[in-house]
Formats: structure tokens, C-alpha cells, sequence
């Protein structure tokens, strides 16, 4: 796949590159445009050059994709959003189209050969139901469609641990704001002999101190205490106890977790912890 990491890199001309030419000293891709009769064509070339100063001397030319192979994406987008630009450019390519022009809001232009959403570094959210969608997905999904990860190769995907399988009378939740069916240890104030708790660690010990010798069984919601999902893919969580937050390990994949009151900055940098950790850049 090659993306050019910056459209400084990438040049426009209606005419072929030719040995011997004269380019812009960054200029390391040429999209040629041709019209004729009210269409357009296309082709994109590998260009290497050589001296010094602004303008250098083209001295070796590749065609990268010819006329047939491309198509254009017909919607202008943030340019340096990565990962979704992978993706929607992979969409438009087919057995013969690939690669894929792409305009950006301020006009530029850049481009995507061979598209490969394998080559993008995938981060699995993991995060628990209701509400859905949860705190963390929702934030991600909005932050990644703002492009602020921008030029990292990354993608997500998401599992939600839905709790609403736990629903009963005899089941307590620890927040009233879950709307779940069942009794809330936040507003309790007795519990029947027998009662299941659905919760973390936390809730667990709120309910020995508050309701004794009452608990049957304690199904633990925590993604780091792997009771309900083991993580098989690097990924990002949230956990209550402030002494879990940062980089950590479970089932031998790496991960990041942020608080369960985390901003959207948090989650920002969170991630690209995780990427830098699973890169070798910590």
C-alpha cells in the first residue's frame, strides 16, 4: 500500500513525466490529469530526482497506476485521517481498480494505491451495555471521525458486554442509571437472602459492608478481571480504581486503560500510548 504520508509529496500536471525533466524538489508522486470532451482521465507515476535547490532534474520515472486502475473518490474528506480513508478507499477498489484519487476540504490532493485495511494497526474498544452505545465506544467512534488520531494507521472494532443477560429480580446492579431490571446497590436499602451482584470489585466490597452474608454469587463486569471476555487483540477499556489506569497486559495482549470518568483528551492519548507501546516507541 502506499499512502503518501503528506500531499506535499504529490504533484499535479496534465502532461507525462519524462527523464531529464525538472520538478519540485518534494515532489515524489505526479498525478497526471487529462481531459477530453468533458472527461477525465488519470494516471500516477513514482518519480525520483536529483541536484539541488528547489527545482531537480527527474531521473527515474514508475507508473503506478494507469487510466483503468483508478478511481475518485467523489467527496472531499480530511486528508490525513488514515485509517478511514483506507477504508473507504478499499470500498471503491475492485479486480481491476487500485487505486484511489481523494480530495481534501482545503483542495489538495493525494491519493491511495493497493489499499490494505490489514496493514492498519486494529484497536479493539471493549466496554460494557447499557448504555448504548457505551461512554467509550461513543467517544472513540466521534474522536476517530474527527480524525485525531491523523496520520497513525489505525482502526477500530468493538465489543460490548451486554449485561442485560443478567437481568433478574434477584440481580443487583451497582448504578441506578443503568436501567437495567433489577435492584441497585446505589439505592438499596435491603436486599433478600440469595442476591446475585453484577459489578466490579468495587461494587463487591460496597456490598459485603452494606448487606452481609446476603451474596450468592458475584458475576465481575471488570474487562481487566477477564470473567466475562478475554481480550484477543490489543485494545482500549475503562475501570473505575485509578491504580489500573495506563498501559497493562491481559491474556498476553497489550492494552490501555483510561478512568471511567475519562475525558475525551484521555482517550486521545490513551490510544496513542498503545500504539506507540505496540510499535516499540516505549
Amino acid at each position: 500500500m502506499i499512502f503518501p504520508q503528506d500531499y506535499k509529496y504529490v504533484g499535479i500536471t496534465d502532461t507525462p513525466p519524462q527523464k531529464g525533466g525538472v520538478i519540485y524538489f518534494s515532489t515524489q508522486y505526479l498525478i497526471v490529469e487529462t481531459t477530453e470532451e468533458e472527461h477525465t482521465d488519470y494516471q500516477i507515476y513514482l518519480v525520483k530526482n536529483n541536484g539541488k535547490g528547489l527545482l531537480r532534474t527527474i531521473t527515474d520515472i514508475t507508473l503506478l497506476a494507469d487510466t483503468h486502475q483508478i478511481a475518485v473518490l467523489n467527496e472531499t474528506v480530511d486528508s490525513c485521517n488514515f485509517g478511514a480513508l483506507v477504508k473507504k478507499a478499499r470500498k471503491l477498489c475492485s479486480s481491476q481498480i487500485n487505486t484511489v484519487i481523494i480530495t481534501a476540504r482545503d483542495r489538495h490532493t493525494t491519493f491511495i494505491h493497493k489499499p490494505d485495511i490489514s496493514e492498519l494497526f486494529e484497536i479493539e474498544i471493549i466496554d460494557i451495555v447499557p448504555p448504548n452505545p457505551p461512554w467509550l465506544i461513543y467517544t472513540t467512534r466521534r474522536l476517530y471521525a474527527a480524525g485525531v488520531w491523523s496520520r497513525l494507521p489505525i482502526c477500530f472494532s468493538e465489543k460490548k458486554i451486554d449485561l442485560t443477560q443478567f437481568q433478574d429480580e434477584n440481580t443487583m446492579f451497582p448504578c441506578t442509571s443503568s436501567g437495567l431490571k433489577g435492584t441497585y446497590l446505589d439505592a438499596a436499602k435491603t436486599t433478600p437472602d440469595g442476591t446475585t451482584l453484577v459489578g466490579c470489585d468495587i461494587s463487591y466490597q460496597i456490598f459485603n459492608i452494606e448487606f452481609t452474608n446476603k451474596l450468592k454469587k458475584h458475576i465481575n463486569t471488570c474487562p481487566l478481571k477477564k470473567k466475562l471476555y478475554m481480550p484477543t487483540k490489543p485494545f482500549i477499556t475503562r475501570c473505575c480504581q485509578s491504580e489500573n489506569i495506563g498501559l497493562t497486559t491481559v491474556n498476553n495482549m497489550p492494552g490501555v486503560v483510561v478512568h471511567w470518568g475519562a475525558s475525551e483528551y484521555d482517550v486521545i492519548e490513551a490510544v496513542r500510548q498503545l500504539y506507540k507501546r505496540c510499535k516499540g516507541d516505549l
